[in-house]
Order: C-alpha cells, then structure tokens, then sequence
C-alpha cells in the first residue's frame, strides 16, 4: 500500500503500513463551500441517490450463495447456471426509484410491507426481490426471483457491496460518530484530506463527503435526506465516488444507521467518536442502550482504528474497553490532558475561530487552528487532526487543510448585514450543544446575548424542560419559539419549555419572551440588540423548511435573521428621518422640498437655440 504523502511523518509507530494512497485521476479538487445553495446539482435522470454508470451484471444465483437465501421462481429450475440466467446491477430499498435490473428489497415495516408494493418494482424493471419469510409469497406471486432470508434489512448492505463490487475498498473511509460535532469534524476531516490531495505528485484525487448536511462527490453536492444514507444508497454512492476518481471519503455515522444496518458492508478505516451526551432517548431506551449502539463502530467488523475523545466520560470508558480488547485506537484531549496520545496546548479562542498548538505521542509540535469558534470546535479540529494522522496523512498537511475550513453550514455561521452586533445562526438542538454555544459566544461577547430556540415535535420530548432552562440561565433574552413542530401543537411544546425555564430561580435567568412564529421570535431578539451584543437564533442550523403539521414550509433562519437586521436597520432610518423632520423649522422644511422637488431637466446643447453675434449684442 502506497503512503499518501512522502513524509517520514506519515508511518505510525508500531504501524505495518501506511493508509491507502489518495492517488488517482480526475479533475483537480475544488473549494469547500461552506453554505448550501438550492443548487445541489446531479446529472442522474432517476429518481432517488445518484447510482455508478458502469456496473457489472452479478448473477442472482452468486447473491444467493452469498446470502445463503432460500430461492424461489427462476433460481429453483435448470436456468440459474445458464447463459441466460438473471443477473443484477442495481439494488434498492424503494421501489419508486428501481432501475431496470435492480434487486428491490422488500421490508417489513411498522404499517406496510414492502411486499405490497413488488409489481410496481416490477414494472419499472426490478429482476429479483430481496425479502423475508412474511414477504415471500406476495413476491414470488409476480414470477420474479425472491430471495429470502429472516433479516433483509440486516443483509441488505452486504447485498449492495456485492451488487457494486465492494466500492468501499478502493477508498480510505473515516467515519465520525457521537452526539455533538459529527457535521463539523466531517467538514474538517474532509479540508485535510483535500489538502492531501492537492500535494499528491499529480494533484488529481477527488474527496467525498457524506453526511447531514449534504454528500459531495469532488464538487458535486447532492441535499441529504439523513445524516447516513440507507445501506443500498450508500453503496451505490460509494461505487459513483469510485468511477469519479474520489479517493477518499469522510462520512457521519449516526446511532440509528448503526441499529439500523446502513453501514453494513462498510469497513472503516479511522473510526471517531467524539463524545456522548444525551439524545435521541425517543430511539434507545437509555444511555447504555445510546452508547452501546456507537459502540458498534468500533469492532473489527466495523472499522479498523479507532480514534476517541479523552475528555468525554463515555470516551475515556471506550478507550480503556478498546485497549482491553487490543483494538488500534489514538486517544485525543482538547483539555490538554498528558495521558492522551495528542493533546492541545496554548490555547487562543477567538471570536472567528482559535488557535493551539497540537502536541503528539513523540513530542511533535503542530500549529493548528480551528476555524469555528468556541472551546468545542478546538475538540473537533483536534479530532479531525487526530484522524487524519492515523489515516497516514502528515499532521501539517492535517492542519493546513483544516485551517482552510472556510466554515460549516449552519454551525456557528455568521449573518452580516452590515450591523454592530454578532448575529449567528448554529444548529444546537440539544441541551449540552445549546449550554456550550452559549458559553462559546459569551466568551468573545463584550455586551448581552440574545438567543431564540424551539424543540422539535415528534422527537424526544424530555430535552424540553432542560433546553427552555439552559436558555433562560445563560442567555440575557431567552425567545422560546418553534422549531419543526410536526404533528404536535407548537403551544404544548412551547409550555413545556417555559416550565423548565420556569425552574430557574428569578435572579439566575434573563429574560424570557415566548413568540409561538419562529421568523416574529427573530425579530423580537434582533429589536433587543445594541453595538456589541449578540443575536443567537438555535435549533435548525442549515435546514430549509420549517415543518408545521406535515406542510414544510420554506424556511432558512439565516435569510429571516437578515432579513430582521435589515428591515429593523430600515425602520430606524425612518424613524430617525421622521424625527429630523418634526423638528425642522418651517423655513428650513420649505428649503429642503424646494431641494428635493423635481426640477425641470436643462436643455442639452443641441437643443439650445443658435445666437448670431448680432442677437448676443
């Protein structure tokens, strides 16, 4: 295996060899847009995920050896090893989006069975069904091939792995778990692994990106629907990154995909847990249960390294549990702690970002800066540094491509409307996210910080009390609000959080508005600002749409908090000018109109009449 830069640096100790090369061809990386456009562009004329252009037919018989399934329909007679027996090229889970010889994998589901729904597959050209016992008699009923095994979900990845060639061995995968910081670390991994790139000898490697926010193929952005893609999806990502000349990917990893299987058929390189705070208890019963399922990510059948927060109480417990086992991993401590393998030192926070000094295992010293800021984002800077090094990339390319993040889509963005005040929009939709926002923004904040936040329905509701209560400790003007409220009445959700900010004792919290209209809750924080304050609008980050009893609606908090800074910078020119007026005498009113009357437009020299000499005497 080829190193990805020439650097003695690059070779771990203790390491047999170094990570897969970035080498490879297309056309030269582009620059990380920090803000996403409506202009996520594919070429793909199907619906659903983009899919490889090129792929080799696979024999249905093959797949199910592989899968050790039961078989019924063409499978079962003489034609399985023929000629003409039936092959796949494609696979998915949604039968709108089957493409002509595609696998369609029918789920159970809570409602529906995927089972119902075979003979649209199969008129859009799906060649076998992938199901389970429940499912296979609806299936095999059309006459195409079915495939059946007791968890279709649970092999459905290793179905499209093998469907697409394993994909994912042609490409250094790290992927990023924990509550908190995943989007960012992923954006950050990603500037070095570009920044790698580029100094490769013939500069040519792609990188992709695959999370929350949205996937990058090179620069080709394509919206999200999740933070993980479903397993067929994500296979198929894989595979088009491959035939685009991508080398490397840097991915988020979210409990549910793990639960769920979507990663399944995937095999980290670097895998990196940041840290474990809670959410999503809608989803896993308790915290164990929420750890447990990040837990996952770092077996050998998941991932080969594993990189771990040293500051984070789940991470030091996962570290000594991965030390015990004799599992690869690199410990990290943005606190500076000597015991982690890379540590920061001389800290700096800045209202733009922070810089420290990166210290590794062997004393090396690397200057490095995070370019979001707040103390967190120097753990997700360190993080990034951390995982890029074990990938086997040189830890001053690392954090020279991180420092040239130029930001990430609504984490810590700033709004800039021309205004004397902070205005940031940033997704913290959590309580410890939301605490640790306000606490970064109160440190570069010299006067108040107002802050507008909602809960989102439909979601955990136990957050609730302890996010109205964070609000209201920490900010001068907490405006509880609406976030996504779905199918819940946004008032029983705003109720709740004004309880819990009604736990705070009177003089520990600022003051509390409570604005049911999310774009109203806005403006009534930017109306409280003065020069040197700041505005903090929190909980949706980069989203587009706000959801209100199942109609989304267009919604971006960055387009509705400038437009509040402007319209109120509008009416405090008018109330400013009425003013001067009101106080003007009625001769100096009477010379102002006189000025700011029309006159009529001087004639042009050719239109001005010719003088003889005569005329002038």
């Amino acid at each position: 295996m080829r190193t990805i830069t020439d650097s003695e640096c690059n070779q771990q100790a203790g390491a047999a060899a170094a990570g897969p090369s970035l080498r490879g061809t297309g056309a030269p990386p582009g620059t990380l847009t920090a803000v996403p456009h409506a202009d996520h562009t594919s070429n793909e004329s199907f619906p659903g995920p983009p899919r490889p252009m090129r792929v080799t037919p696979v024999p249905l018989a093959e797949l199910a050896r592989l899968l050790d399934a039961g078989t019924t329909g063409a499978l079962q007679d003489g034609s399985a090893g023929s000629a003409d027996a039936p092959s796949a090229t494609g696979i998915t889970h949604d039968s709108r989006a089957v493409r002509p010889g595609d696998i369609y994998a029918a789920l159970p589901g809570a409602r529906l069975h995927g089972a119902d729904f075979v003979a649209q597959a199969q008129s859009l050209g799906a060649v076998a069904v992938l199901t389970d016992p429940g499912g296979t008699e609806r299936a095999a009923a059309t006459g195409l091939p079915v495939l059946t095994v007791p968890d279709p979900r649970g092999r459905m990845g290793e179905l499209a792995a093998a469907v697409y060639s394993e994909p994912g061995e042609d490409l250094l995968q790290i992927g990023i778990t924990g509550t908190s910081g995943k989007t960012t670390t992923a954006y950050l991994v990603d500037g070095g692994l570009r920044k790698a790139a580029e100094k490769q000898a013939d500069g040519g490697a792609l990188t992709g990106l695959i999370g929350t926010v949205e996937s990058r193929i090179g620069d080709e952005r394509i919206k999200s629907e999740r933070t993980t893609p479903e397993a067929t999806d994500l296979q198929a990502l894989f595979a088009v990154m491959r035939e685009r000349g991508v080398r490397s990917v840097a991915m988020e990893v979210s409990s549910h995909a793990l639960v769920l299987g979507r990663v399944d058929g995937c095999v980290f390189d670097i895998a990196v847990f940041n840290n474990l705070s809670p959410e999503h208890l809608d989803f896993h019963p308790d915290m164990e249960d929420y750890f447990q399922a990040k837990r996952q990510l770092f077996t050998p059948a998941r991932s080969r390294a594993g990189v771990v927060n040293f500051d984070d109480e789940y991470g030091y417990r996962l570290i000594g549990e991965l030390k015990e086992e004799g599992f690869p991993v690199t410990s990290f401590s943005a606190e500076g702690h000597p015991d982690a393998d890379w540590r920061a030192e001389n800290v700096e926070l800045g209202p733009l970002g922070s810089t420290f000094t990166a210290v590794g295992p062997d004393g090396e010293r690397v200057p490095a800066v995070a370019p979001l800021s707040g103390p967190f984002n120097v753990a997700n800077a360190l993080a990034a540094l951390t995982a890029l090094v074990a990938a086997g990339i040189d830890a001053s390319t690392a954090a020279e491509g991180i420092r040239t993040v130029p930001g990430v889509p609504g984490r810590l963005e700033r709004v800039d409307a021309g205004q004397d005040y902070l205005a940031i929009v940033d997704y913290a939709h959590k309580p410890d996210a939301v605490e640790s926002v306000l606490y970064a923004v109160r440190k570069v904040t010299e006067g108040r910080v107002h802050a507008v936040l909602g809960c989102g329905g439909d979601r955990d509701p136990h957050k609730r009390p302890a996010m109205g209560s964070g609000l209201a400790r920490l900010a001068d003007t907490a405006v509880l609000t609406s976030d996504n409220p779905r199918s819940e009445d946004p008032l029983a959700i705003l109720a709740t959080m004004l309880a819990g900010a009604a736990e705070v004792p009177a003089y520990e919290r600022g003051t509390v508005l409570v604005e049911e209209d999310r774009a109203a809750a806005v403006a009534a924080a930017v109306a409280r600002a003065e020069p040197g304050d700041a505005v903090l609008v929190l909980g949706k980050g980069h989203e587009q749409g706000q959801d209100i009893a199942g109609v989304v609606r267009p919604f971006d908090d960055k387009d509705v908090l400038r437009e509040a800074i402007r319209e109120r910078t509008r009416r405090e020119a008018r109330i400013a000018r009425e003013a001067r007026e009101a106080e003007e005498t009625p001769q100096a009113r009477e010379a102002r109109e006189d000025l700011e009357a029309p006159h009529p437009p001087r004639p042009s020299a050719a239109e001005t009449p010719h003088r003889t000499d005569n005329q002038n005497r």
